[in-house]
């Protein structure tokens, strides 16, 4: 499945401190260019830490070493939009510095940048898992399972012929761009997944 990466959301023209600018010299960033947090770089364009507007009001006249947040949550360009999101709300940050294979600054998204893809229309989200999950990757008939979305809320409901089926679907339906939860009514023919357990040991013993 094709997933919306950081780099397709990323603000490529990033605005950026030196360990040695002082306060002052951030806050003018911060308000020339309307934004509320800027990343401290190296020589090499190497992130060392976060500044946020909280950062300079809690501590005045300092350098931006000093008030920096280090080591800096990042996220590569070639990451999913989904678990960029994640690691957000995950370590309670508002923007990630995007970095590639060097460790070099090459962009930053913020959490306004990622609600574009959680505003996704429902129709849309019901067609790549109809399209995407259950037929491309699951090699499923689509009518098998009903998809219902509303406000991104994704029910799947139908009866597959193996459990580990439905677990798979309910997985991938999950990492769908714009999903926002799913609610598993699937049911099964047949209970594999408490087979399989068995099944291994079986083979252990006489093989």
């Amino acid at each position: 499945m094709k997933h919306l990466k950081v780099g397709g959301l990323m603000t490529g023209q990033v605005v950026s401190a030196a360990p040695a600018a002082s306060f002052k010299d951030v806050a003018k960033l911060l308000v020339e260019h309307d934004i509320t947090g800027v990343p401290v770089v190296d020589e090499d364009d190497r992130v060392l830490g976060v500044v946020s507007e909280s950062d300079l009001l809690a501590h005045r006249e300092r350098t931006v070493r000093e008030l920096m947040t280090a080591p800096a949550v990042t996220v590569h360009a070639e990451q999913s939009v989904a678990d960029a999101a994640r690691l957000m709300v995950r370590r309670g940050v508002e923007r990630l510095p995007v970095i590639d294979e060097e460790e070099r600054l090459v962009g930053i998204v913020t959490r306004r940048d990622l609600l574009c893809v959680f505003l996704r229309p429902d129709p849309e989200i019901r067609r790549r898992i109809r399209e995407d999950v259950l037929g491309d990757v699951m090699g499923l008939v689509r009518d098998v399972v009903d998809v219902h979305v509303l406000d991104g809320v994704v029910t799947l409901e139908g009866r597959l012929r193996r459990r580990s089926q439905a677990r798979m679907l309910v997985g991938l339906a999950e990492r769908v761009d714009g999903v926002v939860a799913v609610v598993d009514r699937l049911s099964a023919l047949e209970d594999d997944t408490r087979l399989a357990p068995t099944a291994r040991t079986t083979r252990g013993v006489f093989e």
